[in-house]
Order: structure tokens, then sequence, then C-alpha cells
């Protein structure tokens, strides 16, 4: 905690410590654990859908994974551990039912409020939606988040522009974003967040490989006669910048691995190879992004903005290769457009259906914002804000529920 400030400690609403002996980041992590929103990420896909089998990752069992490699890189470059739990916990709580899918889903539906985007909507999350703390006029503060807490979340630290389709805020969020970004440089992630950004790649890239092996959905034997598709998705799905040689020598290496699974079988011996890989690659892309910090910007404590997190070339590479792996056999297979555009269906019909029928199918605690909803698109935006907090059982439950009241 001394190398933070008292701005980064600052809350948007002041809070003092209900008991002594705890610090302002063992105070946020203890709030995004305790939070409706992270316990809903136990029932949203990730990648592959989690309940066809009892292996496959929730989005919640990858933030808890994602959380233990950033609390542990954090700390080893002298961040600090609770704070990048907290980051790492919180960057996924606004992804909407059904994935990225269901993210473009509701993108589509959003462009006359301002459009949706998970991180923007994981910022609106801990800020207002959830319920903890109310500012002077009764207006939620959501979590009311310490400013390095918060900064640490974003992924993106700007509002929706024309130039990117990523961002991670909306236009009636951005008084306690402003806040937030107080005597940051414009546009640039604090350390913390691109500990958690690089945390979340790595946590991902390996354990869909993991997933999709386990699940008999993809076979290595394959990756080196697909490489010329594994290097279009690579660059164009993931924006890494590299050419169909710089692919090639990452497979090498990875095949080069001596716990590289030339073939998994389903047998215990097999499986228990297959997790020292996970392990294996985990270290190598971890420890490799230490390294390279430590040697380019000292041994200091790095916090904040005192440095960026420094990643060989090659082993983005590597991480956007497995990224990619995914991308191709299991993202963009024909099988998974079917269940898509079903999961579409679904997110548009409950957009309308509860937006004809408000508030009388809307969850109490979106009443008041519906209430205060002044017109057609700030009417919108709590229609989304309440389908994105929907959990992928919860949306087919909804929506069968509101078809039948139609029906």
């Amino acid at each position: 905690m001394s190398n933070y400030s008292q701005s980064d400690l600052e809350r948007f609403v002041f809070e003092p410590a209900k008991r002594a002996g705890r610090t302002e980041f063992m105070r946020d992590r203890a709030r995004v654990i305790h939070s409706a929103s992270l316990r809903r990420l136990g029932a949203k896909t990730q990648v592959a859908v989690p309940w066809e089998n009892d292996f496959q990752r929730t989005r919640l069992a990858h933030s808890l994974e994602v959380a233990q490699i950033g609390r542990e890189l954090g700390d080893s470059l002298g961040a600090d551990p609770d704070l990048l739990d907290t980051s790492c916990l919180a960057h996924d709580l606004g992804h909407p039912p059904f994935g990225h899918n269901g993210e473009d889903a509701l993108a589509s539906i959003a462009q006359d409020c301002g459009g949706f985007e998970g991180n923007a909507q994981s910022f609106r999350l801990l800020t207002r939606l959830e319920a903890k703390t109310v500012d002077n006029n009764g207006k939620s503060v959501g979590l009311n988040l310490s400013r390095a807490s918060l900064d640490a979340v974003t992924k993106y630290p700007w509002p929706a522009t024309k130039h990117s389709r990523k961002f991670g805020v909306y236009e009636d969020d951005l008084e306690v974003f402003n806040w937030m970004r107080q005597g940051a440089p414009d546009e640039r992630r604090c350390i913390e967040a691109q500990i958690m950004d690089w945390s979340d790649d790595v946590s991902y890239c390996v354990h869909d490989l993991e997933d999709a092996l386990v699940a008999n959905q993809i076979h290595v034997k394959n990756f080196k006669k697909d490489l010329p598709e594994l290097h279009r998705v690579l660059v164009k799905d993931y924006g890494v910048d590299a050419t169909e040689e710089d692919t090639s020598q990452a497979l090498e290496r990875l095949q080069n691995l001596s716990c590289w699974p030339t073939q998994y079988d389903g047998a215990h011996r097999s499986l228990a190879r297959l997790k020292d890989l996970t392990s294996q690659l985990i270290g190598r892309f971890v420890l490799s992004a230490e390294v390279e910090t430590r040697r380019i910007h000292g041994d200091q404590p790095l916090v904040r903005y005192s440095a960026n997190l420094e990643v060989p070339t090659y082993l983005r590479i590597e991480v956007g290769l497995l990224k990619a792996i995914a991308g191709h056999y299991l993202i963009n297979a024909p099988i998974s457009q079917e269940r898509y555009a079903a999961q579409r269906v679904i997110v548009i019909d409950l957009v309308e259906m509860l937006l004809a029928s408000a508030p009388k199918n809307l969850d109490s605690i979106f009443l008041e914002d519906w209430k205060h909803a002044s017109n057609d698109a700030a009417r919108l935006r709590v229609i989304i804000d309440q389908v994105a907090s929907l959990t992928d059982p919860g949306a087919h439950a909804l929506h069968a529920r509101l078809r039948s009241q139609v029906g």
C-alpha cells in the first residue's frame, strides 16, 4: 500500500472502513467477491457451452484463473496483489449471456443509446448498477471502489469513438470515469490494467486449448496443415502483427516443448500431461513478461504509471496463435454458427419484449432507472442493462416466460 498515493486510495463517495487493519484494496476485493455480478459469471459462457460436459470452464472459473495469474505477476513486480485480484475478478463482469456472441447482438441493438461493450458494461456495473453504496442524493455509485482499483479494471480508458470498436465507458457514466482518470496520462493504461489484460490473454488461450482437447473438439495433428487459416485468424480476428513465417515459428516452438500433447486419448495419464502443459505455458508466458519488464524498468516497485508491462513479441505471437486455434476450430466452426444464430434471436427477442411490456417484466432493481428515464435512448439503456445481467439459463428462462405471455 505504501507504493500507492492517497489519491489512488480515494473513493468517489467517502466511506470509512468498518474495522481496522484492512487496506483499501482488501475492501475492494471483498466487494467484488460478494457482488451479484461475480456470482452470475458461474452460469455464463466462456467459449464452449459449459454445461455440455462437466469439464468446460464458465466465465467465473476463467475469472478465478485470471486472478491467480494476475495476483502473482503483479506481486512479483511490486503491485498490490489485492488490487490485482480485484481487477482480474472484475474484468469480465459486464459480459452478457452467451459470451461474445451476446455482446455482438446487444451492440447491434444498442446503437441508438450509445452502444454496448462488455468492458464499458463492467465499468457501469462497478460504478452504478451493483447495489452497495449510494451518494448523499440517494443515487447508486455501485461498489464505490478506490480510484486505483477502478483504473486497474479499465482495459480501454476512453469513451466510444469512431476509430475503435472497443471502449471503456458509456457517455452517461463519464462523471465517475473522469474522476477516476484524474492525473492519468491520456488514454494510457496503468501497469495493473496491463497485467490484468496479459493475465486474461494467457489464461484463456491456454485453458481454451485444454478444454477443447478434453472435449475432443480439436486435434493437435491438424495444426500444421491448417496453419494458413490459423495465421489468417491470428491477424484478422485477434489483431496480431505477424507474418506467416512468424506464426509457423511460433507453432514450432510450442510443438518442441517437452509437455506438448502430441495426442490426447482421455486417459488419466494423458490428462495429467495436459495439465502439465497448461502449467508450463502459463509459467512461460508470465515469467518472460516479468523478466523483460524488470530488464527494462529495473527492480523498484512498478505501480500505476511508473512503467509498462513488457512482453516479448514472440510470446505475443505464441499467445495469439493459441487464441487463433480456439477461434478457428471452436468460435468460427459451422456448428457454432447455428448456436450463435439461435442465441442472437433470444437476445433480440428479450430486448423487444421487455421494452414492449416495461415496466411490467423489469427486475425490481431497474424500476427506479426506468422511472427516471427521460427519453427512448435512456429507456433502451435500462432494458440493455437488464438483458446484459442475465445468465445463459436465465436468458432462456425469461425468454420462454415472455414468449408464453405474448402467445
